[in-house]
């Protein structure tokens, strides 16, 4: 890491309106082609594309495919990432937009499992693009971090760091709303038989908005620096594993709390907020309209307190907010079935609390994941951080919580166990580390 001086008071580039919007859009459109299939898995794909299997073999079969993404993530990160540090933040960015978007596209106008012929195909074929969509996804992130963070004033990064990051609120938002919209205006049959694309395909239309605002941008002035320094790294990769490697490490289970919050909050608790009370395994038994609802209403708290986190960083520190916030994602685990149990207002009780501390664990990730490397590798070391806490802490937790819940000796209490020795995972790789609050944005000593 690089030793504490003083932040340049260089203009940047990009104005403030430009890196917000081009932030912002990007990681919206990336998170809301993400999360539509992240809905999809549990509404739709299950009874599509496996249907040969029991309804719990076809649930998991559908998150295995929906953790296929996550083994594409870092593979995305360190191709995207040795581009992003050679060749540029923007032209990655714009390249990391359209692998996403095209195969969310495909996904739309897949034919299912149920047309014949297509029995092992179709299921075949969602793989391939859920694979693509990681890929895209795993040079994103990084690159919308790096827009906002190396764009932003001195003592303003935690702040400007957010702006990505509230695109996976809204992108979740965005997305769910449509598939409520649709299931609350046609009929079940039509929702299985073409309503569930329309999500798919509609993301096209925003696609082409991200491209029109990424193409306007300017490279960032750390990067230009760093090629005016002859400083570029060749192979990115192997630079950063030599010179960075702890910095990886503690970076990916800096962030994995976050992960396995985020995907139980969303996947495992709409499966189990709508799963019937008289199920084999016994759920809550909302319907799938009203659970979206209270979802939507929890995920307003999650973009608030991203907002709210990035002040709270820059005055406390990174790493004291963190820490704080995963103390209480640690009690928070532990209150799982109590406030599941509390009917209406302690499921809504529950959403809230959940979303509320995933902001404030989300939000700083925008600037600390990026200050643990110097600029000529930062692009791939903060990707790759990023993208391997999401195999560890998202690819498995939606599959690890519904084996906790539905195995023989399952219960709701030992997701939320699960959580808290995730909690406590993150909490360790915190304290051993250091603030990155006050570190230059500059440095390419490493």
């Amino acid at each position: 890491m690089s030793a504490p001086v003083a932040e340049t008071s260089a203009a940047p580039a990009n104005t403030r309106s430009r890196v917000i919007l081009a932030s912002l859009i990007g990681t919206s459109i990336e998170f809301y082609d993400f999360y539509v299939y992240a809905t999809a898995a549990v509404l739709v794909f299950p009874t599509l594309f496996f249907v040969n299997a029991d309804p719990t073999i076809a649930l998991l079969q559908s998150f295995a495919v929906f953790g296929v993404a996550f083994i594409a993530r870092p593979i995305g990160s360190i191709v995207f990432g040795h581009f992003g540090d050679r060749v540029g933040r923007k032209g990655t960015l714009v390249a990391s937009l359209l692998t996403m978007g095209i195969a969310t596209f495909i996904i739309g106008i897949l034919p299912t499992a149920l047309t014949p012929g297509w029995e092992i195909l179709a299921p075949a074929l969602l793989v391939v693009m859920r694979f693509g969509q990681g890929l895209g996804l795993g040079g994103e992130w990084s690159g919308a971090a790096l827009l906002a963070t190396e764009n932003a004033p001195a003592g303003k990064r935690a702040i400007w760091g957010t702006f990505p990051q509230l695109g996976a609120p809204i992108g979740f938002i965005l997305a769910n709303g449509v598939f409520l919209i649709l299931s609350s205006t046609i009929d079940a049959d039509a929702f299985l038989a073409w309503g569930w694309r329309v999500p798919f395909i509609a993301s096209a239309v925003l696609v082409i908005i991200g491209l029109y605002v990424r193409l306007k941008l300017i490279e960032t002035p750390a990067f230009t620096k760093v090629v005016e320094q002859g400083e570029v790294a060749k192979l990115p990769l192997a630079r950063v594993f030599r010179t960075s490697w702890r910095p990886l490490i503690l970076g990916t289970f800096i962030m994995l709390a976050t992960y396995v919050l985020f995907y139980l909050m969303t996947t495992f608790t709409l499966t189990y907020g709508t799963t019937a009370t008289d199920a084999p395994v016994a759920g809550l038994g909302y319907s799938r309209e009203s659970f979206l609802i209270m979802l939507i209403i929890g995920v307003v708290f999650f973009g608030i307190f991203t907002l709210v986190s990035g002040p709270l960083a820059e005055r406390f520190g990174r790493r004291r907010t963190l820490i704080i916030t995963t103390i209480g994602i640690i009690v928070f685990g532990l209150l799982f079935v109590p406030l599941f149990a509390g009917g209406t207002i302690g499921v809504m009780t529950l959403l809230i609390v959940g979303f509320t501390l995933m902001g404030l664990t989300f939000g700083p990730m925008g600037a600390v994941l990026p200050e643990l490397f110097p600029t000529n590798v930062r692009y791939t070391g903060s990707a790759i951080s990023y993208n391997v806490a999401s195999i560890l802490g998202a690819a498995l937790a939606p599959f690890i919580a519904v084996a906790l819940w539905q195995g023989a000796a399952g219960s709701p209490v030992l997701v939320g166990v699960y959580l808290s020795l995730a909690g406590a995972i993150t909490l360790v790789a915190l304290i051993i580390s250091k603030d990155t609050g006050d570190v230059a944005y500059t440095d390419n000593a490493k």
